[in-house]
């Protein structure tokens, strides 16, 4: 009983870490267009000073990317909740899965 429920609990921290990896690319280019558009027009942040390309050709990379890895990391997380966790509180299961994908992007910004 013990072991299976030890198992439960390690296969969404295991598929989320993994779908961390990937998710490097979308969170990238989230961050790159909101840093030389948005909060560069708001002045907390410098544009580079080689974008002059504009803004649309950044959103056509930008909304696919981060619409196919949503679409991909939600419809994983909600099998898994489905199947395996019908207890416990969904607030914390969402909380955990996000802060595990996104753990190999910020590990990663240590490293660089």
């Amino acid at each position: 009983m013990k072991k299976a429920r030890l198992w439960k609990s390690f296969v969404p921290v295991v598929v989320n870490l993994l779908l961390g990896i990937p998710a490097v690319v979308p969170i990238f280019l989230t961050w790159y267009f909101l840093s030389n558009g948005p909060l560069a027009e708001l002045g907390w942040t410098q544009r580079n000073p080689n974008e002059d390309d504009g803004m649309l050709l950044w959103l056509i990379f930008v909304v696919p990317a981060v619409g196919c890895f949503g679409g991909i990391w939600a419809l994983t997380n909600l099998w898994i909740r489905r199947k395996l966790f019908t207890e416990g509180r969904p607030s914390m299961y969402w909380a955990v899965s996000v802060a595990l994908v996104l753990a190999p992007y910020f590990l990663g910004l240590g490293f660089a």
